[in-house]
C-alpha cells in the first residue's frame, strides 16, 4: 500500500468513544505591580478553575496554590535550558527544590497538588521544560539544549521515584509547524527543526507524555489575508475551507489539523495533544477587544465542550486545553506586538473583562475581592505649561511604563493631544508607585484626584505590592521606544 494512503487512514480512524476535554488557565506572573499570589489562587477557585499552567516554579506562587486541591503544570525558564542541559546535578537539584519537596516519601503530595494523583491538595502533572523555546525568531538560542535539559528532568524525576507520577513536557510555538497553501493535509514540522523534533517525539513517546503546542487563531488572522474574522470566531457563516475532501468551518480545527498531520508524518499519528496556549487579545491591536475576544472564548469553549472534535480527529477532542491567559501582564515582551500584555481574561488587578463559562459551572466570571490599591490619584498633564517638549518626555516616561493601550487600534488610541500625554504620565506615576518625584516631568505633571479615564480608555491605579518593580529589562526598551513614538507623532497632530 502505498505510503501516502497508510497516512489517509491513520488519519482518518476515529475512536469508538467521545473524550472529554479538560480546560486550565495560564498563570503568567509578567507584571510590575502582579495580584497576590493568595488573591489569584482565590481567583482560581472562586471560578472552579481545575488545572493552571505555570511558566516557573515561584515558591509564593506554589506555597498559595497549597491546599487549593488544583493540578499545576510547573514550568522551566528558557533561560535555564543551557544549565539543565549540561548538568545532570543542576537537573536533580532543581528536581529536588520545585517537585520532590511537595511530595511525601509515599509520593502523596504534602499539599501542594502537582498534577498527578486524585485526591491531593494540589498535584504536580507536569514539568513543562521551556517555553516555546523553538520560537522562529529565538533562532538557536534556546532550542539546542531542549532535548538534554528535558532528558536530564525526566531521569532526576526517576531517581526521586517521581516518574511514574510527573510527565515532562515541551510546550512547542506555533511557529514550529508549517503548511505550504495553509492546508491540514500539507503540515510539517519546520524544516530547521526535523532532527529535534523526532528526537523530542521520540523522548514523549518513551514516556507516554503529550505533545503540548500553541494554536494562536488571532496570530493566524493577521499573518494570512485568507482567513477571515469570522472563520477564527467560530462564526456560523464563515466560508469553509476545503482541504480535498475535508471542509474546515473554523481556524481553530484548521490549525489544529495541522499539527495531527506533523505528528503523523513523524510518524506518530496517535500521540496525545495538549493545547498549551489559546486565546484572544483585548488590546494593543486592530481586533483586539473584549467584545470580539468573548465572542472566540464562547466559540471555543462550546466547540471544546461538544466534543466533535476536528475532521481528522472525528470525537477525539484535545486531551486538557490551556486558555491564555488569566491576568494581563504589563511586563511582557512586545516584540510580537503591543497585544502581548493584553491575553487575560482578567485585567491585572483580577476583574473580568467579559464573561464565559469555563466548562465547569455554567456562571459569569467571578471578580478578584479585596484588591489592595494605591490611592486614589492620577498623574495628568498641567495645561497651564509650556507643552512644546511633552511628547518627548513622554515617549521618555513610556520607556518604563506600560502605554501598549495607546498603539493604533486600541483602547485609547483615540486621546486627543495632550490627554494622551496624560496617559503617559500616569502609566509612569503608577508604574513607579505614585511616587511625588514620579510625576513631576520637568514641571509638566500635575497629580489629581479627578479620575481622567474616558468611556473607552481606562486610566489605571496600580496595586499596592511589596514585588512592585518599576524598571523594565534593557532589551524591550528599544521595542517600547519606536512604537510609541509612532504613537506619539501621530497623536500629535491634535495638539
Amino acid at each position: 500500500m502505498p505510503p501516502n494512503i497508510c497516512l489517509i487512514l491513520l488519519l482518518c480512524i476515529s475512536t469508538s468513544k467521545t473524550r472529554a476535554t479538560a480546560i486550565g488557565l495560564n498563570w503568567g506572573t509578567a507584571a510590575s505591580h502582579p495580584l497576590p499570589p493568595t488573591k489569584v489562587v482565590e481567583l482560581l477557585k472562586n471560578n472552579n478553575v481545575a488545572r493552571v499552567k505555570l511558566f516557573d516554579a515561584d515558591p509564593l506562587v506554589l506555597q498559595a496554590l497549597s491546599g487549593s486541591k488544583i493540578a499545576v503544570t510547573v514550568g522551566i525558564p528558557n533561560s535555564m535550558l543551557r544549565s539543565l542541559n549540561s548538568s545532570k546535578k543542576a537537573a536533580e537539584s532543581w528536581v529536588h527544590d520545585n517537585v520532590t519537596r511537595y511530595f511525601s516519601n509515599s509520593g502523596r503530595g504534602s499539599g501542594v497538588r502537582i498534577e498527578c494523583v486524585s485526591g491531593l491538595q494540589f498535584s504536580i502533572m507536569y514539568v513543562a521544560v521551556g517555553d516555546e523555546s523553538f520560537l522562529q525568531s529565538y533562532g538557536d538560542q534556546f532550542h539546542p539544549f531542549v532535548i538534554g535539559a528535558a532528558t536530564n528532568i525526566q531521569t532526576a524525576l526517576m531517581r526521586a521515584n517521581l516518574a511514574g507520577e510527573v510527565k515532562v513536557v515541551v510546550p512547542c510555538s506555533s511557529d514550529t509547524i508549517q503548511s505550504e497553501s495553509n492546508l491540514p493535509s500539507k503540515g510539517h514540522f519546520r524544516s530547521d527543526l526535523n532532527k529535534t523534533m523526532i528526537q523530542l517525539l521520540t523522548f514523549l513517546n518513551k514516556h507516554h507524555s503529550p505533545f503540548f503546542v500553541s494554536i494562536s487563531p488571532f496570530l493566524s488572522l493577521h499573518q494570512n489575508k485568507n482567513i477571515s474574522l469570522d472563520f477564527s470566531l467560530f462564526k456560523e457563516n464563515a466560508h469553509p475551507h476545503r482541504d480535498s475532501h475535508r471542509t474546515y468551518k473554523n481556524s481553530f480545527d484548521l490549525i489544529y489539523d495541522t499539527v495531527v498531520t506533523s505528528l503523523s508524518m513523524a510518524g506518530y499519528p496517535e500521540m496525545d495533544i495538549v493545547v498549551g496556549k489559546i486565546g484572544w487579545p483585548t488590546d494593543g491591536a486592530a481586533n483586539a477587544t473584549s467584545s470580539i475576544a468573548e465572542t472566540f472564548m464562547k466559540g471555543l469553549i462550546t466547540h471544546l465542550q461538544s466534543k466533535s472534535g476536528t475532521p481528522l480527529k472525528p470525537r477525539v477532542p484535545p486531551t486538557e486545553t490551556y486558555i491564555f491567559s488569566l491576568l494581563d501582564e504589563d511586563q511582557k515582551s512586545i516584540a510580537a506586538g503591543n497585544f502581548e500584555r493584553h491575553w487575560g481574561l482578567f485585567t491585572f488587578d483580577g476583574q473580568a473583562k467579559y464573561h464565559i463559562d469555563l466548562g465547569q459551572v455554567s456562571r459569569n466570571l467571578v471578580n478578584a475581592q479585596n484588591v489592595d490599591y494605591l490611592s486614589p490619584k492620577w498623574c495628568v498633564v498641567n495645561n497651564n505649561q509650556d507643552l512644546s517638549n511633552a511628547t518627548g518626555i513622554a515617549l521618555e516616561a513610556c520607556s518604563a511604563a506600560d502605554c501598549t493601550a495607546l498603539s493604533p487600534g486600541s483602547s485609547c488610541f483615540n486621546l486627543s493631544w495632550p490627554a494622551n500625554i496624560s496617559y503617559a504620565f500616569n502609566s509612569y506615576y503608577q508604574q513607579h508607585d505614585q511616587q511625588a518625584a514620579s510625576c513631576n516631568f520637568g514641571g509638566l505633571g500635575l497629580i489629581t484626584t479627578v479620575d481622567p479615564s474616558t468611556e473607552k480608555c481606562r486610566f489605571s491605579i496600580q496595586l499596592r505590592t511589596s514585588r512592585s518593580s518599576s524598571i523594565y529589562p534593557p532589551c524591550l526598551l528599544h521595542w517600547m521606544l519606536s512604537a510609541i513614538a509612532t504613537i506619539l507623532v501621530r497623536l500629535q497632530q491634535f495638539q
